[in-house]
Order: C-alpha cells, then structure tokens, then sequence
C-alpha cells in the first residue's frame, strides 16, 4: 500500500477542489495514483472535480502577429507574476512586438526566441530591461506560429485568451465569428481524431464508474459508456459543437453553407496548466511584524 502524505492530500484538494478527506480516502483506494484518485472523485462529485476545470494559474497576456496577407501568423503567450504588470503599456508593447519578432524570424522554439534580434539587441537583452524597470519576472512562455493553407483570422478576449485560426474559403466576417466562437466555446480539437485517447478513456471509465453506482446492469455499462463519449465528442470538437451566435446550427453546417472549411486553430489562455502560488500576505505581514 502506497504511503498517502499530507501533501498529496493539498495536491489532489489544489486540483479538484474536493473537502479534504475525500480526497484522503480517493488517494487511498487509488493506492496513491493522483490520476485514478481523480476519477474517483470526478465518479462522486462530477465535473467540479477535474484538472479540465482550468483554472488560470499564472498572470500575463497573449500577443498575435499576422502578415503576408494573411497567409502566415504567431500566437504567442508571454507570462507575469501579477496582473497590474500585465496591464502596464510597456510590457504590453514588448508582446505586441516579439509576436511580430517571432513571426518574421521564424524561431525552432520557445528557447530560440531569447537570441532573436529586437530593437537592435537581442529578446533576452529588451526583456532583462524590462524586467528591472517594472521589477516582475516576465517569461515568453509558447507560441505557435502558422502558414495558412487559406486565410487567418484571430480574436483576443480581455487579453487573456488568444485564438489564431486558418480558414479555407469563407469570408471575413465567418473567420472572425470562428475565431470568437472558439475562444467562447474552447474546443479541444478540430474533430474526434484530434482528442487526445487519454481523455476519451478517462470519460468512459467515469461513466461505466457512475452507473454500476447508480445501480444498471452490467449489459448496459457499454452502451452507456458509449453515449457519454459521444456527448463528450460533441462538446469538445469544434465541427460538433453548436454554433453560439446560434445554437441551432453546429459549426460544421455553418462552414458547409458558406463553402468553406478550418484547417487548423490554436487557442492559448494565459496560465494554462501553471501552478500559482497561493500568498498569504495576513502572514507575511505578521512575520514581519516580528522581526
């Protein structure tokens, strides 16, 4: 039997949300595994409890780059320790520009932006500055840069969710109610081909899960499976989902109409998947108070 310390306990409790000894005992029937324990959890409390909740963990902004006429893109997201610098102007202005760096330089990754040229020194150079100047940590953190095989469009929400998408065919204004409808909807993939195995196999263990609970049949678990990972097909992939200026329609009939197709879309929201630490400044003022 796997040791279940206290701080696996935090950890599962930080990612789910779950009252303390749930978690305890769902670490403990899962022998320590903070995957399976998290399925168990999702069987007794639902969707609440899963890592797909995404809470934004991290501060900063996403930057868009298009040229070319449309024909070549960056989407790029550059974190902050706080928000207030991820509003200040200057900061602002560097993403605007390394987005426009990095579609011009064509980087092989993340870690060959810092050598790129800008503002005649280096991306490494600009950002230590303005590192000291704001006095944060400021990371380029992943970009995807896009050759389109028809026309990009993007939409930006509140500067924290960025989507960059490639349609084919089309006009401008459907390219744009793309772009928007999929950083409202938050499409995993394009269609079922593209959902990662992993989480189509966690959907159906959670509802076979759910319903021996709930008492059916064992004849029946299959099916039931089934159904589930078909309506989680349904929500999770753009071509299924319904269309949000107007649910009756999915997006896949929308594009059909007006001859067109998406070949590709990347959608960032700033501090997804990072772990933010949680300050207690009531304490942090108390320590201090006794030095």
């Amino acid at each position: 039997m796997a040791e279940i310390t206290a701080s696996m306990v935090k950890d599962l409790r930080e990612r789910t949300d779950a009252p303390m000894m749930d978690c305890k005992k769902a670490l403990t029937e899962a022998e320590g595994d903070m995957t399976r324990a998290e399925e168990i959890l999702r069987v007794r409390f639902g969707n609440k409890a899963s890592k797909a909740a995404g809470r934004v963990a991290a501060e900063g902004t996403v930057g868009i780059s298009i040229a070319a006429g449309g024909k070549l893109g960056t989407l790029i997201e550059v974190n902050s320790e706080t928000d207030f610098c991820a509003k200040n102007e200057e900061f602002l202005k560097f993403v605007g520009e390394l987005a426009q760096v990095v579609n011009e330089s064509n980087p092989a990754n993340i870690e060959a932006v810092a050598n790129m040229p800008m503002r005649g020194e280096t991306v490494e150079a600009v950002r230590a500055q303005l590192v000291g100047k704001i006095g944060e940590n400021i990371t380029p953190r992943r970009f995807v840069r896009t050759e389109a095989k028809g026309q990009l469009y993007s939409y930006v929400h509140g500067s924290k969710i960025g989507v960059l998408v490639d349609l084919v065919g089309g006009d401008e204004t459907l390219g744009k109610d793309i772009a928007m409808h999929i950083a409202a909807a938050k499409p995993k993939s394009l269609d079922a081909s593209g959902v990662d195995a992993a989480l189509i196999d966690a959907e159906r263990r959670v509802a076979i899960e759910k319903a021996k609970e709930a008492g059916k049949p064992d004849a029946m678990l299959e099916k039931i499976a089934e159904g589930t990972v078909q309506k989680f097909l349904k929500e999770v992939t753009l071509l299924s989902q319904a269309f949000v200026k107007d649910d009756k329609v999915s997006i896949e009939q929308l594009l059909k109409s007006k001859g067109a197709s998406v070949a590709s879309f990347t959608m960032y929201t700033v501090g997804e998947g990072i772990e933010k630490a949680v300050v207690d400044y009531a304490a942090e003022v108390a320590a201090a108070a006794k030095v």
